[in-house]
């Protein structure tokens, strides 16, 4: 009897000992059994028997591996146990990624295709061993589609993405220029490159490329004005909501551009860094200028070709505390790419000069490179004559802020610097005159012969040069009656669709009788009466709303013109409308340009296999990213 209480005892004090020393939320336990009286636990895994000490526990057999198995980071114990079998790491992946479902591998799937339109890969690239090898570490449970699969996909996105770009070009109720360019890739197929800009309600510039659409028939101006009217066609844009299309100086397109112009009213503009190209082109065409631009560009060339000689240049312009700059080579499609050259050089003239100095570098028969100081001061002087040139190009190129207003005041600026300017070398004076007849010519019909042009007027209605100081006071006051003129149209037009609209809202309601339409043939009726009053109304409305615009003073150069019309739309509200028409229109098509940039990573020599019509699909998605990509 003695011994049985003896016994019970004993297990009340062991149940009692466990529900107060074991922590019931803890998950360890499904792996141990504890033994309270022992001070142990035991491992339902291998049997072994461990001490406890309340939170480490320490195998007490230093024979047999710990045991490993770390349960969560919130827990407050370590538990060790050991395994007879390491798992490989095909099993060890397999069991802590298990297959994706289709909605993680649809995720996954969507990921690699933004990676390639984003980077420009080919699609070929999920056929690569290494791409393999990497996703399948990444995320064992996926299994990666095929190229064919990825290409598919790729015909989808474009599709959405083609309806999103077109329901928000037809939403906005701005109207909107185009630029468009021609570019011919390495597999010798050629490409019309077409982008759309315009202001939207945010008063904010969009860029949209609408195409890099392959071309099979001649580069006609028929077949290039057909090709412009299908896109605007296939992106449904009415031709009236078409202002101006910006192109470069080719013959060809040239005339396409008259063509709608007279067909539809688009206003012709030529790119004005192209004009600036052909500016520079012809002024750097003088003996003395070409020598030294050639003799610069054998000495970069040489440096380019040796890797000795560019790595004695480092060497040389750590010495004399130069910035270590490589040197530029220029190419001659790009008059800048000139400059950037002389200006490099011209930085870097000590240490090169060292360099080709140098006897144990440079081999007698090579220190004819070295340029003679006649031509250092003649590239010294010409870097300064084109340095306003360059300072334009970059500024006009530009795609994210309103550019075609400051054309005019910018183009009197370039020739008052250039006019300005006192050289000693001949050479250089003979460019200055040259460059000053080159600007002259080439945009004095387009800035100052006509006023009803759409890139003076553009001016006008930017805040910021609103006095139209490169204008002469009779051709101010012509240009503001002409500005008048125009919003009175615009005016007119927005007054006609709120009648339309009314129309529409009133037709079910009685006409006039009879009775009174035979009383008021005699004279002028009561509704004569009060249009002839509000076209009067009107008139006066539009006329004060331009005097008090054009008696503000500018806005600072720096501002930004669209924030201003956002904060007085209300103020100038039909001059608000006017300016979204002229102040979408880019400078210059580099734009377009810059589509062939992305199109010729696309169709590199790697991905020549690829169809035009994948290369524009590409094109399109990798230009438009903004309008698909998720946040």
């Amino acid at each position: 009897m003695a011994e049985s209480n003896v016994n019970r005892r004993e297990m009340t004090d062991q149940s009692a000992a466990e529900k107060s020393v074991r922590p019931k939320s803890s998950k360890a336990w499904e792996h141990f059994t504890l033994n309270a009286a022992n001070k142990t636990v035991i491992c339902k895994l291998c049997k072994a028997e461990l001490v406890w000490h309340g939170i480490i526990i320490i195998k007490n057999n230093a024979n047999i591996d710990l045991h490993i198995n770390c349960l969560s980071l919130h827990t407050q114990m370590l538990f060790f146990y050991f395994r007879k079998k390491q798992l490989t790491m095909s099993e060890f992946v397999q069991r802590r990624n298990p297959p994706c479902t289709p909605q993680q591998a649809a995720i996954v799937t969507d990921v690699i295709l933004n990676m390639l339109v984003t980077d420009m890969r080919p699609m070929s690239m999920v056929e690569d061993e290494g791409f393999k090898k990497m996703v399948g570490t990444l995320n064992p449970g996926y299994i990666l589609p095929s190229r064919t699969h990825f290409t598919k996909l790729m015909e989808r996105k474009y599709q959405e993405a083609f309806q999103k770009i077109k329901s928000a070009i037809n939403t906005t109720n701005s109207r909107m220029a185009l630029t468009t360019d021609i570019w011919t890739s390495v597999a010798t197929e050629a490409y019309l490159g077409i982008t759309c800009h315009y202001i939207g309600n945010d008063w904010k510039m969009t860029s949209v490329c609408l195409t890099t659409m392959p071309l099979e028939d001649r580069h006609t101006s028929t077949n290039i004005a057909e090709w412009l009217e299908e896109v605007a066609v296939k992106f449904e844009i009415p031709s009236e909501k078409i202002c101006a299309i910006v192109h470069d100086n080719g013959a060809n397109i040239v005339a396409a551009a008259k063509l709608l112009e007279e067909k539809h009213g688009w206003s012709s503009i030529r790119c004005t860094g192209h004009t600036l190209q052909l500016v520079i082109n012809a002024a750097l065409k003088n003996t003395g200028i070409q020598r030294a631009v050639g003799a610069a560009r054998c000495l970069v060339e040489h440096f380019k070709k040796s890797e000795q000689a560019c790595s004695k240049l480092k060497d040389k312009q750590k010495q004399m505390g130069t910035p270590e700059h490589k040197l530029v080579q220029d190419v001659s499609t790009r008059w800048n790419s000139t400059f950037y050259m002389i200006n490099r050089l011209i930085e870097q003239r000590w240490p090169v000069t060292a360099t080709l100095s140098d006897p144990s570098l440079t081999h007698r028969d090579k220190r004819y490179l070295d340029l003679k100081p006649d031509q250092w001061s003649l590239l010294e002087e010409l870097c300064t004559a084109l340095k306003s040139f360059e300072c334009a190009t970059v500024f006009m190129s530009g795609q994210e802020y309103i550019t075609v207003s400051s054309l005019p005041p910018l183009v009197k600026g370039l020739l008052k610097s250039t006019e300005g300017a006192a050289y000693d070398s001949a050479s250089v004076k003979s460019f200055q005159v040259t460059a000053f007849e080159q600007l002259q010519n080439r945009w004095k019909e387009t800035l100052f012969d006509q006023v009803d042009n759409p890139v003076v007027l553009s001016s006008a209605l930017d805040p910021r040069f609103r006095r139209l100081k490169f204008l002469s006071p009779e051709q101010i006051i012509t240009v503001q009656a002409k500005v008048q003129a125009k919003a009175l149209a615009a005016r007119r037009e927005m007054v006609q669709q709120q009648i339309t609209t009314s129309t529409i809202r009133t037709a079910a309601e009685p006409s006039t009788s009879l009775l009174d339409s035979l009383l008021e043939s005699g004279g002028s009726s009561d509704e004569e009466s009060r249009e002839e009053k509000a076209e009067e109304d009107l008139n006066t409305q539009i006329r004060n709303e331009v005097l008090a615009y054009f008696g503000e003073r500018p806005l600072a150069k720096e501002e930004n013109p669209l924030d201003w019309w956002r904060d007085n739309k209300d103020k100038y509200p039909t001059l608000a409308k006017l300016a979204k028409s002229y102040l979408c229109i880019p400078s210059s098509s580099t734009p377009s340009e810059r589509l062939f940039s992305a199109a010729g990573n696309i169709a590199s020599k790697k991905r020549a296999s690829l169809s035009p019509e994948h290369v524009d699909m590409l094109t399109f998605l990798h230009s438009n990213s903004k309008f698909w990509k998720s946040e």
